[in-house]
């Protein structure tokens, strides 16, 4: 497993965010974490990523204990997370957004950089064609130099994948990634999930759109802080407290 998740749990005093949450991601998976709102889907990726530190439980990412870890530290070892709200440089242009985010990890030093030496203007020539790499992978290499504050809702989201996708992830969270989305936006942005994950790169979405499933070769479905069913998209659309977490009753699918 690339990813395991045992027992997690975080308590806001007598608040029960998460409870004994366990769960597991193989290399090359596409899985997805659903719930309704306030489930406490967000809640595990922050216990993930190290933005929030576990009440107990433990998180383990390519066989380390990551548990508890700086957010920083978490991303260098491999993990990238897109936020369902992004934090874009508005006045900046796409390519510079992935660009500057290339400069989270830095392969050159500030020496390099003040006297504009030839390893650094090799890695900033390699940081702009990965950049643009990043770019066509997602459909964004056509608005390339529009300013972040300019884009449609959906282009903005996926910019904050291809944020993401500058730390060379091998594990990617995508928050809400259909939040506030309209039919043809989802339908592009769906795409370009598929397209990331058939470049190499293992995904975990959180999401309560259910469109999301179409993506998923495995779903998790969270409730209350708690898991409370686990299986393929047509296991989880059938499966009676699924639909009574959802809808609060009985007689509905989930499609």
């Amino acid at each position: 497993m690339l990813l395991e998740i045992t027992e997690l749990t975080k308590h806001y005093g007598g608040l029960v965010a998460v409870e004994r949450f366990n769960m597991s991601v193989g290399e090359g998976e596409i899985v997805g974490l659903i719930g309704p709102n306030g489930a406490g889907k967000s809640t595990v990726f922050n216990l993930v990523t190290g933005v929030l530190k576990p009440t107990k439980g433990k998180v383990i990412f390519d066989e380390k204990d990551v548990t508890g870890q700086k957010p920083h530290v978490i991303a260098e070892l491999g993990i990238g997370r897109a936020f369902q709200l992004n934090p874009l440089f508005a006045g900046f242009t796409v390519f510079q957004n992935v660009f500057a985010s290339f400069h989270l990890r830095p392969k050159s030093s500030l020496l390099d950089a003040f006297f504009n030496t030839a390893t650094y203007r090799r890695n900033e020539a390699y940081i702009s064609e990965q950049s643009m790499e990043i770019l066509q992978l997602l459909g964004l290499d056509g608005v390339k130099d529009e300013l972040a504050k300019n884009l449609p809702h959906g282009h903005q989201k996926l910019l904050g994948i291809a944020r993401a996708l500058a730390v060379k992830p091998r594990l990617l969270l995508l928050d809400e990634p259909l939040a506030g989305m309209n039919s043809g936006e989802i339908d592009f942005t769906m795409e370009a999930i598929r397209k990331t994950h058939r470049a190499g790169v293992t995904i975990v979405l959180v999401e309560h759109n259910m469109q999301i499933m179409d993506l998923c070769s495995r779903v998790v479905v969270v409730n209350f802080g708690q898991k409370i069913a686990e299986g393929s998209p047509s296991e989880v659309r059938d499966n009676e407290e699924v639909v009574r977490a959802y809808f609060g009753g009985g007689g509905c699918c989930l499609v």
